[in-house]
């Protein structure tokens, strides 16, 4: 993507993204090639280059700014002074300060909390059983594998205001597909690396709350 970056021979590359993925046609919304086309484009890849050998997207989060949100708004119905709520509020403040990106204390300090929260999405958002986030419904449900956040991956005002910024890999392992496929499918199972599984675990709304004076 950057016109300026060094050229590499093609064949020497072990590693194969795919960065996005779309119906073009209003008459295919709703049928989805994607496990077919991502399998397919990764089998003639490897073929016609050898040494490829992780295949991985980096792909949007899109729902993510607008369930942190939900979450500070919502109630749980006992008190209105919830730390965990005072907590979200604080950040999302924060992300509205202008320029954040680019400021290295306020980055650095939202980079932590953010990325628990953001994997706590993911893997714990849900509706009707499902992922809350359309982008991981789609790759899940094609037999990837939920695999690491890419912290300020899309720093456009889209990427800020959809996702603060962040972007997600899906692998997708061909040996692997079918399984997590199944599993997905009859058991609504998130199959994610452990990295992202210990990301969720510390996050705030998996913590109990801070005691404060």
């Amino acid at each position: 993507l950057d016109p300026d970056a060094p050229v590499f021979d093609v064949h020497d590359a072990d590693c194969a993204m795919f960065y996005s993925i779309t119906n073009c046609q209003e008459g295919l919304r709703g049928v989805s090639f994607g496990n077919l086309l991502i399998k397919q484009v990764a089998e003639d890849l490897g073929r016609e280059f050898p040494r490829l050998k992780t295949f991985a997207t980096l792909s949007p989060i899109p729902g993510f700014r607008a369930w942190l949100s939900a979450e500070a708004d919502r109630k749980d119905g006992h008190s209105d002074r919830d730390p965990h709520r005072d907590q979200l509020v604080n950040l999302l403040a924060m992300l509205d300060l202008p320029d954040w990106t680019t400021d290295k204390g306020i980055s650095a300090g939202l980079q932590r909390e953010l990325s628990r929260l953001c994997a706590h999405y993911l893997l714990h958002a849900k509706s009707r059983d499902q992922p809350l986030d359309p982008v991981a419904r789609f790759h899940l449900g094609n037999g990837a594998r939920l695999e690491r956040l890419n912290w300020l991956g899309d720093t456009s005002l889209s990427g800020l205001r959809r996702s603060a910024g962040m972007m997600v890999n899906y692998v997708y392992d061909l040996s692997d597909l079918e399984r997590n496929h199944e599993a997905y499918a009859r058991d609504n199972r998130i199959i994610a690396s452990r990295r992202l599984e210990l990301l969720a675990r510390e996050s705030l709304l998996q913590r109990p709350p801070e005691k404060t004076a």
